[in-house]
Protein backbone atom coordinates (compact mmCIF):
# COMPACT_ATOMS: atom_id res chain seq x y z
CA UNK A 1 0.00 0.00 0.00
CA UNK A 2 1.12 3.32 -1.03
CA UNK A 3 1.22 5.65 2.05
CA UNK A 4 -0.45 8.67 0.99
CA UNK A 5 1.20 12.35 1.35
CA UNK A 6 -1.42 15.80 1.36
CA UNK A 7 -0.90 17.21 -1.81
CA UNK A 8 -3.54 20.36 -0.77
CA UNK A 9 -5.95 22.09 1.44
CA UNK A 10 -9.09 23.81 0.25
CA UNK A 11 -11.25 25.35 2.48
CA UNK A 12 -14.79 26.74 1.67
CA UNK A 13 -17.19 29.32 4.06
CA UNK A 14 -20.84 28.05 3.45
CA UNK A 15 -23.86 29.47 5.59
CA UNK A 16 -27.20 26.44 5.56
CA UNK A 17 -30.08 28.11 7.39
CA UNK A 18 -32.13 27.62 10.13
CA UNK A 19 -35.58 27.04 10.74
CA UNK A 20 -35.37 30.81 12.43
CA UNK A 21 -33.06 32.38 14.82
CA UNK A 22 -31.92 31.15 17.63
CA UNK A 23 -31.14 33.33 20.96
CA UNK A 24 -28.41 32.94 23.85
CA UNK A 25 -26.76 34.74 26.59
CA UNK A 26 -24.42 36.45 24.35
CA UNK A 27 -26.45 37.02 21.57
CA UNK A 28 -28.11 34.88 18.76
CA UNK A 29 -27.86 32.64 15.63
CA UNK A 30 -28.88 34.80 13.00
CA UNK A 31 -31.20 32.49 11.31
CA UNK A 32 -27.84 30.27 9.56
CA UNK A 33 -25.13 28.69 10.55
CA UNK A 34 -21.50 29.90 8.60
CA UNK A 35 -19.07 26.88 9.00
CA UNK A 36 -16.00 26.48 6.85
CA UNK A 37 -15.34 23.03 5.18
CA UNK A 38 -12.14 21.79 4.33
CA UNK A 39 -10.84 19.42 2.13
CA UNK A 40 -7.18 17.33 2.05
CA UNK A 41 -6.12 16.05 -1.21
CA UNK A 42 -3.28 13.58 -1.44
CA UNK A 43 -1.21 12.23 -3.88
CA UNK A 44 -3.48 8.89 -4.16
CA UNK A 45 -6.37 10.32 -4.90
CA UNK A 46 -8.13 10.10 -2.01
CA UNK A 47 -9.50 13.33 -0.43
CA UNK A 48 -10.38 13.83 3.76
CA UNK A 49 -13.46 15.43 4.83
CA UNK A 50 -12.91 18.22 7.50
CA UNK A 51 -15.50 20.99 9.46
CA UNK A 52 -14.89 23.91 11.78
CA UNK A 53 -17.50 26.77 12.76
CA UNK A 54 -17.10 30.25 11.58
CA UNK A 55 -15.89 31.11 8.05
CA UNK A 56 -14.92 34.28 5.54
CA UNK A 57 -11.59 35.38 4.08
CA UNK A 58 -9.87 34.95 7.54
CA UNK A 59 -10.76 31.25 8.16
CA UNK A 60 -9.95 30.42 4.55
CA UNK A 61 -6.54 32.10 4.44
CA UNK A 62 -5.81 30.54 8.04
CA UNK A 63 -6.08 26.95 6.09
CA UNK A 64 -4.19 28.44 3.15
CA UNK A 65 -1.43 29.05 5.44
CA UNK A 66 -0.73 26.09 6.73
CA UNK A 67 -0.06 24.72 3.45
CA UNK A 68 3.49 25.54 4.38
CA UNK A 69 3.51 23.19 7.29
CA UNK A 70 1.66 19.90 5.78
CA UNK A 71 2.24 19.97 1.86
CA UNK A 72 3.88 16.13 2.20
CA UNK A 73 2.89 15.41 5.17
CA UNK A 74 1.50 11.43 5.93
CA UNK A 75 -1.91 11.78 7.19
CA UNK A 76 -1.38 8.44 9.05
CA UNK A 77 0.93 10.74 11.18
CA UNK A 78 -1.25 12.22 13.73
CA UNK A 79 0.74 12.84 17.18
CA UNK A 80 3.64 14.73 14.65
CA UNK A 81 -0.09 16.48 13.05
CA UNK A 82 -0.60 18.18 16.30
CA UNK A 83 3.10 19.18 17.31
CA UNK A 84 3.17 20.73 13.42
CA UNK A 85 0.44 22.49 13.81
CA UNK A 86 -0.42 23.19 17.81
CA UNK A 87 3.15 23.24 19.21
CA UNK A 88 2.82 23.67 23.04
CA UNK A 89 5.68 25.68 22.83
CA UNK A 90 4.06 28.42 20.78
CA UNK A 91 0.79 28.09 22.30
CA UNK A 92 0.70 32.05 23.60
CA UNK A 93 1.26 32.96 20.15
CA UNK A 94 -0.44 30.07 17.91
CA UNK A 95 -4.07 29.24 19.18
CA UNK A 96 -4.67 27.01 16.02
CA UNK A 97 -6.89 24.45 18.21
CA UNK A 98 -9.72 24.49 16.11
CA UNK A 99 -7.73 24.25 12.84
CA UNK A 100 -6.25 21.22 13.63
CA UNK A 101 -9.05 19.99 14.67
CA UNK A 102 -10.43 20.25 10.68
CA UNK A 103 -7.45 18.86 9.46
CA UNK A 104 -7.25 16.00 12.05
CA UNK A 105 -11.21 15.13 10.92
CA UNK A 106 -9.71 14.85 7.45
CA UNK A 107 -6.72 13.26 8.14
CA UNK A 108 -8.42 10.44 9.92
CA UNK A 109 -11.23 10.39 7.01
CA UNK A 110 -8.16 9.74 4.89
CA UNK A 111 -6.27 6.81 6.56
CA UNK A 112 -10.04 5.43 6.64
CA UNK A 113 -10.85 5.14 3.18
CA UNK A 114 -7.23 3.96 2.33
CA UNK A 115 -7.56 1.32 5.11
CA UNK A 116 -11.11 0.33 3.57
CA UNK A 117 -12.06 0.96 7.37
CA UNK A 118 -14.79 3.53 9.55
CA UNK A 119 -13.13 6.05 11.77
CA UNK A 120 -14.59 4.31 15.02
CA UNK A 121 -12.07 1.04 13.47
CA UNK A 122 -9.30 3.53 13.88
CA UNK A 123 -10.29 4.13 17.31
CA UNK A 124 -10.33 0.90 18.84
CA UNK A 125 -13.62 -0.33 17.75
CA UNK A 126 -17.37 0.84 18.23
CA UNK A 127 -19.11 0.06 21.09
CA UNK A 128 -22.80 1.50 19.99
CA UNK A 129 -24.34 1.19 16.85
CA UNK A 130 -26.44 4.63 17.51
CA UNK A 131 -25.67 8.00 19.73
CA UNK A 132 -28.54 9.54 21.60
CA UNK A 133 -29.21 12.99 21.39
CA UNK A 134 -31.32 15.81 23.72
CA UNK A 135 -33.83 17.80 22.36
CA UNK A 136 -31.45 21.54 22.13
CA UNK A 137 -34.34 23.75 22.92
CA UNK A 138 -33.79 27.25 22.23
CA UNK A 139 -35.42 30.70 22.84
CA UNK A 140 -35.82 32.37 18.87
CA UNK A 141 -37.27 34.42 17.09
CA UNK A 142 -40.34 34.12 14.97
CA UNK A 143 -39.41 33.43 10.88
CA UNK A 144 -42.86 33.32 9.35
CA UNK A 145 -41.55 31.10 6.67
CA UNK A 146 -39.08 28.39 8.48
CA UNK A 147 -40.20 28.44 12.18
CA UNK A 148 -41.96 30.05 14.66
CA UNK A 149 -40.87 31.65 18.02
CA UNK A 150 -40.24 30.71 21.15
CA UNK A 151 -40.55 33.06 23.85
CA UNK A 152 -43.45 31.67 26.12
CA UNK A 153 -44.25 28.90 28.06
CA UNK A 154 -46.76 27.43 25.88
CA UNK A 155 -44.43 28.44 22.82
CA UNK A 156 -41.47 26.03 24.47
CA UNK A 157 -43.73 23.17 25.61
CA UNK A 158 -45.18 23.05 21.82
CA UNK A 159 -41.96 23.15 20.30
CA UNK A 160 -40.89 20.63 22.76
CA UNK A 161 -43.75 18.46 22.30
CA UNK A 162 -43.48 18.72 18.31
CA UNK A 163 -39.43 17.99 18.48
CA UNK A 164 -40.34 15.09 20.27
CA UNK A 165 -42.79 13.48 18.48
CA UNK A 166 -40.90 14.13 14.91
CA UNK A 167 -37.11 13.07 16.81
CA UNK A 168 -38.14 10.56 19.51
CA UNK A 169 -35.90 12.43 22.04
CA UNK A 170 -36.02 11.49 26.02
CA UNK A 171 -33.34 14.63 27.33
CA UNK A 172 -34.15 17.94 26.80
CA UNK A 173 -31.67 20.76 27.16
CA UNK A 174 -32.75 24.13 27.42
CA UNK A 175 -30.09 26.82 26.54
CA UNK A 176 -30.79 29.63 28.07
CA UNK A 177 -29.50 32.83 30.12
CA UNK A 178 -31.52 35.41 27.52
CA UNK A 179 -34.38 36.33 30.28
CA UNK A 180 -34.30 36.82 33.63
CA UNK A 181 -33.29 34.17 35.62
CA UNK A 182 -36.91 33.75 37.31
CA UNK A 183 -38.79 34.06 34.05
CA UNK A 184 -36.52 30.75 33.12
CA UNK A 185 -36.82 29.04 36.50
CA UNK A 186 -40.84 29.18 35.90
CA UNK A 187 -39.85 27.52 32.08
CA UNK A 188 -37.54 24.91 32.88
CA UNK A 189 -39.88 23.67 35.66
CA UNK A 190 -42.91 23.42 33.15
CA UNK A 191 -40.42 21.87 30.92
CA UNK A 192 -39.53 19.01 33.50
CA UNK A 193 -43.11 18.74 34.21
CA UNK A 194 -44.23 18.08 30.55
CA UNK A 195 -41.76 15.42 30.32
CA UNK A 196 -40.91 13.52 33.36
CA UNK A 197 -40.02 10.34 32.66
CA UNK A 198 -37.37 12.55 30.63
CA UNK A 199 -34.01 14.21 31.95
CA UNK A 200 -33.84 17.35 31.93
CA UNK A 201 -30.55 20.48 31.59
CA UNK A 202 -30.54 23.87 32.11
CA UNK A 203 -27.73 25.76 30.18
CA UNK A 204 -27.67 29.96 30.69
CA UNK A 205 -23.58 30.12 29.04
CA UNK A 206 -22.40 31.29 32.16
CA UNK A 207 -24.79 34.03 32.51
CA UNK A 208 -25.32 34.19 36.03
CA UNK A 209 -23.67 35.34 39.37
CA UNK A 210 -22.23 32.87 41.89
CA UNK A 211 -25.37 33.74 43.99
CA UNK A 212 -27.84 33.62 40.86
CA UNK A 213 -26.85 30.24 40.12
CA UNK A 214 -26.87 28.48 43.38
CA UNK A 215 -30.25 30.18 44.27
CA UNK A 216 -31.71 28.82 40.26
CA UNK A 217 -29.86 25.43 41.29
CA UNK A 218 -31.98 24.99 44.14
CA UNK A 219 -34.94 25.47 42.70
CA UNK A 220 -34.59 22.91 40.36
CA UNK A 221 -32.68 20.66 42.92
CA UNK A 222 -36.09 17.84 42.78
CA UNK A 223 -36.11 17.90 38.80
CA UNK A 224 -34.44 14.92 36.78
CA UNK A 225 -31.38 16.74 36.10
CA UNK A 226 -28.90 14.98 34.03
CA UNK A 227 -26.73 18.43 34.89
CA UNK A 228 -26.03 22.12 35.48
CA UNK A 229 -24.24 23.20 32.51
CA UNK A 230 -21.92 26.30 33.08
CA UNK A 231 -24.27 28.17 35.53
CA UNK A 232 -21.73 30.45 36.16
CA UNK A 233 -18.15 31.27 34.84
CA UNK A 234 -15.00 30.74 35.83
CA UNK A 235 -13.58 27.18 37.89
CA UNK A 236 -13.95 28.71 41.29
CA UNK A 237 -17.03 30.13 40.14
CA UNK A 238 -18.78 26.65 39.52
CA UNK A 239 -16.64 25.24 42.09
CA UNK A 240 -18.65 27.38 44.47
CA UNK A 241 -21.64 26.89 43.04
CA UNK A 242 -21.24 23.17 43.00
CA UNK A 243 -20.38 22.94 47.19
CA UNK A 244 -23.89 24.33 47.32
CA UNK A 245 -26.07 22.85 44.52
CA UNK A 246 -26.82 19.12 44.72
CA UNK A 247 -27.03 18.58 41.20
CA UNK A 248 -23.60 17.92 38.99
CA UNK A 249 -22.26 20.60 37.40
CA UNK A 250 -21.04 20.61 33.94
CA UNK A 251 -19.13 23.06 30.91
CA UNK A 252 -17.68 23.30 27.60
CA UNK A 253 -16.46 26.61 28.73
CA UNK A 254 -13.87 26.56 31.88
CA UNK A 255 -12.52 22.67 30.80
CA UNK A 256 -11.88 22.32 27.36
CA UNK A 257 -8.24 21.44 27.47
CA UNK A 258 -5.91 18.93 29.37
CA UNK A 259 -4.32 21.77 31.35
CA UNK A 260 -8.19 22.66 32.90
CA UNK A 261 -8.53 18.97 32.87
CA UNK A 262 -5.66 18.77 35.33
CA UNK A 263 -6.76 21.56 37.49
CA UNK A 264 -10.39 20.28 37.69
CA UNK A 265 -9.10 17.00 38.80
CA UNK A 266 -6.82 18.45 41.70
CA UNK A 267 -10.13 20.81 43.10
CA UNK A 268 -12.80 19.34 41.61
CA UNK A 269 -15.33 22.13 40.28
CA UNK A 270 -17.25 20.63 37.68
CA UNK A 271 -18.78 16.37 37.41
CA UNK A 272 -18.88 15.98 33.90
CA UNK A 273 -16.88 17.59 31.11
CA UNK A 274 -18.38 18.00 27.63
CA UNK A 275 -16.19 17.07 25.02
CA UNK A 276 -16.54 19.19 21.77
CA UNK A 277 -14.03 17.37 19.20
CA UNK A 278 -13.48 21.40 17.81
CA UNK A 279 -13.00 23.21 21.13
CA UNK A 280 -10.60 20.08 22.05
CA UNK A 281 -8.71 20.05 18.95
CA UNK A 282 -10.21 16.94 16.98
CA UNK A 283 -11.62 13.30 18.08
CA UNK A 284 -8.08 12.18 19.67
CA UNK A 285 -8.10 14.45 22.34
CA UNK A 286 -11.95 13.97 23.19
CA UNK A 287 -10.86 10.30 23.51
CA UNK A 288 -7.87 10.98 25.63
CA UNK A 289 -9.57 13.18 27.80
CA UNK A 290 -12.05 10.58 28.46
CA UNK A 291 -9.58 8.28 29.36
CA UNK A 292 -8.78 10.70 32.16
CA UNK A 293 -11.99 10.97 32.82
CA UNK A 294 -13.03 7.78 33.12
CA UNK A 295 -10.10 7.09 35.70
CA UNK A 296 -10.91 9.99 38.14
CA UNK A 297 -15.08 8.78 37.16
CA UNK A 298 -15.63 12.46 36.52
CA UNK A 299 -18.99 12.26 33.88
CA UNK A 300 -18.48 12.65 29.97
CA UNK A 301 -21.08 14.15 27.41
CA UNK A 302 -20.48 14.80 23.56
CA UNK A 303 -20.81 18.45 22.74
CA UNK A 304 -22.41 20.54 20.21
CA UNK A 305 -21.14 24.02 18.65
CA UNK A 306 -23.20 24.06 15.84
CA UNK A 307 -22.71 21.29 13.07
CA UNK A 308 -23.19 20.19 9.59
CA UNK A 309 -22.79 16.52 8.99
CA UNK A 310 -19.17 16.27 8.57
CA UNK A 311 -18.45 17.41 12.10
CA UNK A 312 -21.82 15.30 13.32
CA UNK A 313 -20.45 12.52 11.82
CA UNK A 314 -17.26 13.09 14.00
CA UNK A 315 -19.16 13.26 16.97
CA UNK A 316 -20.81 10.01 16.39
CA UNK A 317 -17.74 8.30 15.84
CA UNK A 318 -16.52 9.32 18.96
CA UNK A 319 -19.64 8.68 20.82
CA UNK A 320 -19.21 5.31 19.67
CA UNK A 321 -16.05 3.96 20.96
CA UNK A 322 -16.26 6.02 24.31
CA UNK A 323 -17.07 3.29 27.39
CA UNK A 324 -18.12 6.05 29.57
CA UNK A 325 -20.82 7.86 27.73
CA UNK A 326 -23.98 8.16 30.01
CA UNK A 327 -25.44 11.46 28.57
CA UNK A 328 -26.93 11.86 25.48
CA UNK A 329 -25.44 14.14 23.32
CA UNK A 330 -26.25 17.53 22.13
CA UNK A 331 -26.69 18.78 18.68
CA UNK A 332 -27.94 21.77 17.34
CA UNK A 333 -28.34 19.51 14.09
CA UNK A 334 -32.26 19.40 13.75
CA UNK A 335 -32.68 23.12 13.73
CA UNK A 336 -30.50 22.97 10.75
CA UNK A 337 -33.25 23.17 7.55
CA UNK A 338 -30.41 21.07 4.86
CA UNK A 339 -27.11 19.57 5.30
CA UNK A 340 -23.93 19.70 2.59
CA UNK A 341 -23.36 16.18 3.12
CA UNK A 342 -24.62 13.59 0.26
CA UNK A 343 -27.70 12.08 0.45
CA UNK A 344 -29.25 15.09 2.37
CA UNK A 345 -28.76 15.03 6.33
CA UNK A 346 -28.68 12.43 8.62
CA UNK A 347 -31.74 10.57 10.24
CA UNK A 348 -32.71 10.57 13.71
CA UNK A 349 -34.84 7.69 15.11
CA UNK A 350 -36.19 7.92 18.68
CA UNK A 351 -33.95 9.89 19.46
CA UNK A 352 -30.34 9.03 18.27
CA UNK A 353 -28.38 8.87 14.54
CA UNK A 354 -26.91 5.42 13.36
CA UNK A 355 -23.24 5.87 13.10
CA UNK A 356 -21.87 5.97 10.04
CA UNK A 357 -20.34 2.57 8.32
CA UNK A 358 -18.77 3.63 5.58
CA UNK A 359 -14.78 4.17 5.18
CA UNK A 360 -13.70 7.26 6.92
CA UNK A 361 -16.07 9.52 8.44
CA UNK A 362 -18.57 7.87 6.12
CA UNK A 363 -19.93 10.61 4.62
CA UNK A 364 -19.00 12.40 0.91
CA UNK A 365 -19.73 16.41 0.27
CA UNK A 366 -22.83 16.65 -2.13
CA UNK A 367 -21.24 19.11 -4.87
CA UNK A 368 -24.27 21.32 -5.76
CA UNK A 369 -24.64 21.53 -2.24
CA UNK A 370 -21.24 22.69 -1.34
CA UNK A 371 -21.96 25.80 -4.01
CA UNK A 372 -25.82 26.52 -3.19
CA UNK A 373 -24.67 27.56 0.33
CA UNK A 374 -21.36 28.72 -0.47
CA UNK A 375 -22.98 31.46 -2.66
CA UNK A 376 -26.05 31.61 -0.28
CA UNK A 377 -23.03 32.98 2.46
CA UNK A 378 -21.70 35.39 -0.23
CA UNK A 379 -25.22 36.50 -0.44
CA UNK A 380 -25.71 36.76 2.92
CA UNK A 381 -22.79 37.07 4.56
CA UNK A 382 -21.69 36.49 8.27
CA UNK A 383 -23.49 37.47 11.49
CA UNK A 384 -21.89 38.87 14.69
CA UNK A 385 -22.45 36.05 17.47
CA UNK A 386 -22.30 38.16 20.76
CA UNK A 387 -25.15 40.57 19.20
CA UNK A 388 -28.70 39.71 19.47
CA UNK A 389 -30.84 41.15 16.21
CA UNK A 390 -33.82 42.43 18.39
CA UNK A 391 -31.73 43.99 21.30
CA UNK A 392 -30.56 47.43 19.51
CA UNK A 393 -27.11 48.52 21.07
CA UNK A 394 -27.27 45.22 23.16
CA UNK A 395 -24.33 43.48 24.82
CA UNK A 396 -23.72 40.59 27.15
CA UNK A 397 -22.32 41.09 30.68
CA UNK A 398 -20.96 38.25 32.92
CA UNK A 399 -22.41 37.64 34.64
CA UNK A 400 -25.57 39.23 33.34
CA UNK A 401 -26.78 41.69 35.52
CA UNK A 402 -28.66 43.51 32.62
CA UNK A 403 -31.55 40.90 31.44
CA UNK A 404 -32.96 43.52 29.21
CA UNK A 405 -31.97 46.47 26.81
CA UNK A 406 -31.13 49.10 28.83
CA UNK A 407 -33.59 50.85 27.22
CA UNK A 408 -36.64 48.69 27.71
CA UNK A 409 -38.06 47.14 30.46
CA UNK A 410 -37.63 43.68 31.54
CA UNK A 411 -41.14 42.64 31.40
CA UNK A 412 -41.48 44.57 28.03
CA UNK A 413 -38.36 41.98 26.66
CA UNK A 414 -40.40 39.00 27.97
CA UNK A 415 -43.80 39.92 26.99
CA UNK A 416 -44.42 41.67 24.08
Amino acid sequence: MKRPKIKDIRATTVAVPLEAPIRHSNGAHWGRFVRTIVEVETDTGVIGLGEMGGGGESAEAAFSALKNYLIGHDPFELEALWFKICNPTASLYNNRIQLHAAIEFACLDIVGKTLGVPVYDLLGGKLRDEVGFASYLFFRYDDRERGGEVRTADQLLAHARALKALYGFKAHKLKAGVFPPDYELELFRALAAEFPKDSVRYDPNAAHSVEEAIRFGRGIEDLRNDYFEDPTWGLNGMRRVREAVRIPTATNTVVVNFEQLSSNILNPAVDVILLDTTFWGGIRPCIKAAAICDTFQLGIAVHSSGELGIQLATMLHLGAVLPNLVFTADAHYHHLMDDIIAGGPMVYEGGAIGVPDGPGLGVELDRDKLRQYAAYYKEHGGYPYDRDPGRKDWFSLVPNTRWADPTVSIEDDVLS
